[in-house]
C-alpha cells in the first residue's frame, strides 16, 4: 500500500534524511538535531505528513542537501520556529524533541553525580568495579582531580591512598584466585576476569570521591538545559568549569536547544534562583542546629523506614485497575472482600514468574510509597544513585558516619592498610574542612 505518492525528484529530496519514502513509519536520519526538533514542533499545526512537511518548509534551508557537523547548521526555518516557539511562548515541550550524546572525560566521582541528578537522561560511566587505578594518567600520576587551592597536602593524601591501592591490589587478586579457584571446565580467561573484577570491588572503597572517570550521556535539550543552569549554580568549581565546556560543545551541535541558557535575563535568573535555595537551605540548617554531623550514636551503615503510603490491599487494587471497569473504588471494594490467603494468591499471580530484574510487574506498583533513610558505603550508593525509577536525595559527602570494611579482606591479610588509608582519607578531609576548602571538593 502507497500511503503518499511522491514524485521522483521528491524522493531523491528525500532520501538522505528518511529511512524509508513510502511506509507510514520511518526513522530521521542525517539532520541536524535543530531541524529534527522543529519538525516535530511543527507537526501539531501541519494538515499534512512529515516528509511533505519536509518538503515545504525545511528542505531549502539546508546546505546543498547536505548538512555540515560541528557548525551550527540547523536552517533558518529550524532556528526562527524555535525562537518563537521556545523563546517567546516558553513551551518547553518542544526542547524534548532533540538530544545530543555528549562525553566528559577525566572528571571526579563528586562530578559524575551532580551530572546523573536530574536523572532524565541516559548515563554510562566507566566503573571502578572493572577498571583498575593502578596506573598513571596519560601525564603522568594517578587518577584524581587536582585543584592547586587544595594544598601540596592534599595530593600528598592523595598519592598515599592510590599507593596502598596499588599496592594491595595484585595481594588481593592472588588471595581471591586461591580462595575461589576455577571449576572444572570452566574458561580460564573468564577466571581471571572474575577473579579481577571481585578484587576490584573489594579495593574500591579505597579509592576517593576525587578519582577521575570518563562518562558518556544522551539526554534531550531540555534535560541539558536543566543540567547546564545547575552546574553554573553549583559551589563545585569543577562542576562550574565543566558546565561552561559543555555549554560550548552544544552550541555547536544543538544551539536553539540551549540559547537560554547564558542570557541574563532567563538562565542568569534560574542560576541566582537556584544559588538563593542552596543558601536558604543551609541558613536553616544552621538555624535549626542540624548543619552539622550528629554524634556517633547515629553513625554507621543502616537502613530505615522513615515511612510509607499504602498497603498490600491498595496495591492489589492499582494493579487490577487496568483490567478492570469502572472506579477505583469499585475494585478497592472487590480485593478488600478477599481473605489473607486470596490477596496473596491475586498478588503473586499478577507479579507473575519474574526471571530477571527487567520483568517488571506494571505501574500499579508506583501506587506505593517508601521513604527510606540509608546509611553506606559509597559503592552502594552509587548503586543507589544511578537507579532512575527512585526519587534519591542525599548530602553531602564526608567521613563523619564511617566507612565499611569488607570481610575478605580480614582474611587476605589487606585490613591494616586499608584502615591505615581511610584515616588518611578522614584526616584531610578534616583539613580541608577547617580551612574553608570543603566546597572545592564536595
Amino acid at each position: 500500500m502507497i500511503f503518499e505518492n511522491f514524485s521522483n525528484s521528491e524522493r531523491e529530496r528525500l532520501a538522505p534524511y528518511f529511512t524509508n519514502v513510502d511506509e507510514p513509519v520511518f526513522a530521521l536520519v542525517n539532520l541536524p538535531e535543530t531541524v529534527k526538533g522543529a519538525m516535530f514542533a511543527r507537526y501539531s499545526r501541519y494538515p499534512g505528513t512529515l516528509r511533505r512537511m519536509f518538503l515545504d518548509e525545511f528542505a531549502d534551508d539546508l546546505d546543498g542537501g547536505t548538512t555540515r557537523a560541528f557548525d551550527g547548521v540547523e536552517g533558518d526555518r529550524a532556528a526562527k520556529l524555535y525562537e518563537r516557539i521556545f523563546l517567546g511562548y516558553g513551551d518547553d515541550s518542544v526542547a524534548q524533541l532533540g538530544g545530543a550524546h555528549v562525553a566528559c572525560e577525566w572528571v571526579s566521582n563528586v562530578l559524575t553525580k551532580v551530572l546523573q541528578r536530574g536523572r532524565l537522561a541516559a548515563y554510562l560511566e566507566q566503573s571502578t568495579r572493572y577498571i583498575a587505578y593502578d596506573s598513571p594518567m596519560p601525564g603522568g600520576g594517578y587518577r584524581y582531580h587536582r585543584d592547586p587551592e587544595l594544598g601540596p597536602e592534599y595530593e600528598r593524601a592523595m598519592d598515599k591512598l592510590f599507593d596502598t591501592y596499588s599496592a594491595l591490589l595484585p595481594r588481593v587478586m592472588a588471595w581471591v584466585a586461591a580462595n575461589y579457584p576455577a571449576a572444572e571446565g570452566d574458561d580460564e580467561a573468564a577466571h581471571q576476569r572474575a577473579v579481577k573484577a571481585k578484587s576490584l570491588d573489594l579495593l574500591r572503597g579505597l579509592l576517593p570521591a576525587a578519582s577521575l572517570s570518563h562518562m558518556g550521556m544522551f539526554a534531550s535539550g531540555q534535560a541539558y538545559e536543566s543540567l547546564l543552569l545547575h552546574l553554573a549554580a553549583s559551589p563545585l568549581p569543577e562542576a562550574r568549569e565543566c558546565g561552561d565546556r559543555m555549554l560550548a560543545q552544544l552550541q555547536r551541535v544543538i544551539p536553539s536547544f540551549v540559547q537560554r541558557v547564558d542570557k541574563p535575563d532567563r538562565g542568569g535568573r534560574w542560576v541566582e534562583y537556584l544559588a538563593a535555595q542552596r543558601a536558604a537551605g543551609e541558613r536553616w540548617a544552621s538555624r535549626l542546629g542540624v548543619g552539622e554531623p550528629a554524634d556517633e550514636a547515629d553513625s554507621g551503615p543502616s537502613v530505615r523506614l522513615i515511612g510509607h503510603h499504602g498497603d498490600e490491599r491498595k496495591l492489589a487494587a492499582a494493579l487490577l485497575f487496568e483490567s478492570g471497569a469502572g472506579s477505583e473504588r469499585r475494585i478497592a471494594d472487590a480485593v478488600d472482600a478477599l481473605d489473607s490467603a486470596q490477596l496473596t494468591e491475586l498478588l503473586a499471580d499478577l507479579a507473575g514468574d519474574r526471571e530477571n530484574r527487567r520483568h517488571r510487574p506494571g505501574r500499579g506498583y508506583e501506587a506505593l510509597r517508601y521513604r527510606f533513610e540509608i546509611v553506606s558505603d559509597y559503592g552502594a550508593f552509587r548503586d543507589l544513585q544511578r537507579h532512575r525509577m527512585l526519587t534519591v536525595q542525599w548530602q553531602a559527602l564526608t567521613p563523619a558516619l564511617g566507612a565499611e570494611l569488607p570481610d575478605e579482606l580480614d582474611r587476605a591479610d589487606a585490613s591494616d592498610d586499608f584502615r591505615t588509608a581511610l584515616e588518611v582519607s578522614r584526616v584531610e578531609y578534616e583539613r580541608l574542612r577547617d580551612a574553608g576548602l570543603e566546597r572545592r571538593c564536595s
